[in-house]
This record gives structure tokens, sequence and C-alpha cells, in this order.
């Protein structure tokens, strides 16, 4: 991922309504669903669009968003990532690492299986040219298995994509590191 460079501002997006449900939250209305879609959030669905918990959150934090739940009551952003810590153990760090590469304008979708948590585009990118990066999101001072690590840098390096490691300190701060195969000669 290159260094944050001046972009121009984006057009003011439409505040959003949406429907808490298990696997994320659906958004029904069609304006909402093209423009969602065309800026990299959330996954079609017939006529719908279904945010992944970490967008969802993301858009309620920027005031984007309003999420009903169940009982057609104001789902709270503490409602949302409980249901999303439901389906992830490490989703407050998958948040906070969604948001800080989302806030440095980069187009970030979802990985590919149990290994890689993150797709990120380069600015610009998004609907015109593949990924450049994957990451793997980590909590400092929580073990990872290296099976895992070696499965993402495999499946990194089979794509000819950059593996980047996230690592959330323990004050919530997000840093990155690369990860490359070594070769010894």
């Amino acid at each position: 991922m290159s260094k944050q460079e001046d972009r121009p501002a984006e057009a003011p997006m439409l505040k959003a309504k949406g429907l808490l449900k298990r696997n994320g939250v659906r958004i029904q209305e069609k304006t909402l669903v093209d423009e969602l879609s065309q800026r990299g959030y959330g996954v079609p669905e017939k006529k719908n669009l279904t945010l992944a918990f970490y967008e969802a959150l993301y858009l309620m934090d920027k005031g984007l968003l309003e999420v009903q739940n169940e009982e057609d009551k104001t789902a709270s952003f503490r409602e949302v990532l409980q249901n999303y810590e439901g389906t992830n153990p490490n989703a407050w760090a998958c948040y906070l690492v969604y948001r800080d590469l989302r806030s440095r304008g980069y187009v970030v979708r979802e990985g590919f299986g149990s290994s890689v948590d993150f797709r990120v585009y380069e600015r610009g990118d998004y609907n015109k040219d593949t990924a450049k990066n994957l990451v793997v999101t980590v909590q400092e001072g929580k073990p990872i298995p290296v099976e895992t690590l070696s499965h993402a840098l495999t499946q990194s390096l089979s794509l000819k994509k950059e593996l980047v490691l996230a690592v959330m300190n323990r004050r919530g701060e997000i840093v990155y590191y690369s990860v490359s195969e070594l070769t010894l000669r």
C-alpha cells in the first residue's frame, strides 16, 4: 500500500437505512444499493445489498447508516458489534483495521477463506484492477498459528499479491507489516 496522498473529496453519500441480519446488514432501497455498491461496499443479493458487519459499523460511525433490528427498533453500534463478535472473535480488531484503511482512501473488500481478512485496492483501482494487497488482522499479544500465516502467504504468492499483517496494539493503534517469503541460498 502506498503512502496517503491528497485525494479529491468524494461526493456526499445519502443516509442509508438497513436491516440487521445474522450475516450482516441488508440494504433494500435501489438507489442506495447502487451507490454503495459502486463505492465498494456490500455484496449484491437479488435486488438487495448485504453489508458485512465491519462495513455497517464503519458507515454507522460516519453517520451514513441507520440500522433497524428484528423488533424494528434502531440498533446501536454496540448491538451491531455484538452480532459481529458472534461470527468473528477478532471482530473489534478487524473493524479497526477496516476503518483505518477506508479512512486512508482504500477500497477494502472481504478476504478469501479463513486466513485472509481483507483484499485492499489501491486508490482508483476498484472495478478497474484486482486488489494489490491481502491483509491478515492480528492483535498484539494474541497468538496466531504459524499455519494460518503460512497459508495466507502461500495464497498471496500464488495470486501475485503482497501480504500485509495488520497488527492492532494494546492501545488500539494499527501497525502494518509487509510479509514475504525468505529464501536462503
